[in-house]
């Protein structure tokens, strides 16, 4: 079932929650869909999944950057990371958490929420990060941690839209150069 899971996270990746339907994870996985509920419960519960997948197999970038030197460091990390994963697939441009957040309804609260979540995570955990950068000097002392894993964050989700849009890896290398021009310096 892991190569049904795998299709499935492609499938919400390009279409997000709400653009998918059974229909089209039976098509990508092979799966019947009695089987599928089976396997993984319902849609939602297939989502959360490959949710979970994705953090692990994808978006695990900014979780590996906090182990680098500098905040510079962490920072550069992220945005190569998300230039990279945002333009890796032909098929599927962008951020599953980004492109399975921009629209949904009601009936999909569950997997906003768990969208949510995982964006704020990762937020917190860059937050950590530079006001550690802060203790030791690395940023200098003013600097509002919260408000540059914020930053970081936004200029990479930006990006993502970006690359769904259709722009270039060398395109949004360039946009993540420029970001850093404004890091600031200890």
């Amino acid at each position: 079932m892991e190569e049904a899971l795998d299709a499935a996270l492609g499938v919400f990746w390009r279409q997000g929650f709400e653009g998918t339907s059974y229909a089209d994870l039976v098509a990508a996985t092979g799966v019947e869909r009695p089987a599928l509920y089976s396997a993984f419960g319902n849609k939602e519960a297939l989502f959360l999944k490959a949710l979970d997948r994705y953090g692990s197999h994808y978006g695990n970038y900014v979780w590996e950057a906090v182990n680098l030197e500098t905040a510079r460091a962490v920072a550069t990390r992220v945005l190569k990371g998300a230039v990279e994963l945002n333009t890796r697939f032909a098929d599927r441009t962008g951020c599953f958490g980004i492109n399975g957040a921009l629209a949904g309804s009601d009936d999909s609260e569950a997997s906003r929420q768990a969208l949510i979540k995982w964006r704020a995570d990762g937020e917190a955990v860059l937050r950590d990060r530079f006001e550690r950068a802060k203790n030791e000097g690395d940023l200098p002392a003013d600097a509002d941690a919260s408000v540059l894993a914020a930053y970081i964050l936004a200029v990479a989700h930006g990006m993502a839209v970006q690359a769904k849009a259709g722009f270039s890896r060398e395109r949004l290398t360039a946009i993540a150069r420029q970001a850093l021009c404004a890091w600031p310096q200890a």
